[in-house]
């Protein structure tokens, strides 16, 4: 099997799409890595909290491309419902359903262990919230690399394809330390599955700069990013947006983080060089640069036009047939997993 420019093999249809966003460190400019970051992160106000460059632009654009549903999943606690949602809505953003985690509830009934599990809590949301779904729908999610939202999302795209069977689910939520209040539950939500191989892609924000080659045991399903320009044009790349939608991402990034045109095209041949995207949307900016009109694109228009100049000379290759691994090793994925997040935050805690 292989991803290409129509989604895996299937014509895509916007209106079945449905989005999947954590907050975290893929929208939302949050630190959790020491216990003074999550003192301040429970008493700060919507109009304090910072959102990552270009993600509310994304968002706005997928948006406006009507798919079926735009999904947020959080392991924020409950009790900031209020504050995000208000963030979210200064953003402009709209969205479907906000699933955050219930941590106080499980405190309060001695689950400490919850408060920890990540795998758990965000693959039994994942699973419950399929049931609800119309069955041809297929779902393209955004997560980082603070915690394991890669591992989380490429198992939950598996035992929706029937390519992981219940007893590899059962051995990772064993290792995984999920409560026994909870195993049960996720088995009973997988095994009732309707079974599709729905999932097209996994964006992974490199918020902690993780190297590339710690995904490649995903396969090209899972594309890190660096800026959100580059799912932008891999969207693009698959016909999820228009042209002059990443563009709008591009100028938010040129406008509020000083991007040069330079910046821009060294993200697009990034993931070219990934095979993530290819001629389709190098054409489809190209032409959309062409049609606009001389302030479309505000203070930002001279920096794409710039882009699209240099744009035009790159030698960019058809996007190629990436294969995906025919069997993931999830055991041994979670532990590596573990250890690279530990790592990561053990950095950031060094650069406080």
């Amino acid at each position: 099997m292989g991803i290409s420019g129509k989604a895996l093999g299937r014509d895509l249809d916007r209106r079945r799409l449905v989005y999947r966003w954590d907050l975290d460190k893929t929208y939302l400019r949050t630190e959790f890595d020491t216990l003074r970051d999550l003192v301040s992160r429970a008493f700060e106000r919507a109009k304090d909290k910072h959102t990552v460059p270009g993600a509310a632009s994304l968002l706005r654009e997928i948006r406006a491309s009507k798919p079926l549903g735009v999904h947020i999943l959080s392991g924020s606690p409950e009790q900031m419902r209020r504050v995000l949602e208000a963030k979210l809505r200064l953003d402009g953003v709209n969205w479907d359903s906000l699933t955050l985690k219930p941590s106080l509830g499980n405190l309060l009934r001695g689950r400490l262990s919850f408060l920890r599990d990540q795998v758990g809590f965000k693959l039994g949301a994942l699973l419950a919230s399929r049931e609800t779904l119309p069955s041809p729908s297929d779902e393209i999610l955004f997560g980082d690399d603070a915690e394991t939202d890669a591992f989380v999302y490429s198992l939950y795209a598996d035992l929706c394809a029937g390519r992981v069977g219940l007893d590899v689910l059962t051995r990772v939520l064993e290792q995984a330390a999920v409560t026994s209040h909870e195993a049960p539950r996720l088995i009973h939500l997988a095994a009732n599955l309707p079974r599709r191989d729905h999932c097209l892609r996994i964006f992974i924000h490199l918020d902690r700069v993780s190297p590339l080659d710690t995904f490649m045991d995903y396969g090209a399903r899972v594309c890190p990013f660096y800026n959100y320009f580059q799912p932008a044009v891999v969207l693009l790349e698959m016909g999820a947006i228009d042209a002059k939608a990443a563009l709008r991402v591009a100028a938010e990034l040129v406008i509020e983080e000083a991007f040069s045109q330079e910046a821009l095209l060294a993200s697009f041949v990034e993931v070219a060089r990934r095979g993530q995207v290819g001629r389709v949307a190098q054409e489809a900016l190209l032409a959309a640069l062409a049609s606009a009109g001389p302030s479309e694109f505000a203070t930002a228009m001279r920096v794409l036009l710039a882009f699209g100049a240099e744009l035009r000379k790159a030698e960019i290759p058809e996007t190629p047939r990436l294969p995906m691994p025919e069997v993931i090793d999830y055991a041994s994925l979670l532990a590596r997993e573990r250890a690279r997040t530990k790592a990561a935050k053990l950095r950031a805690t060094r650069r406080v």
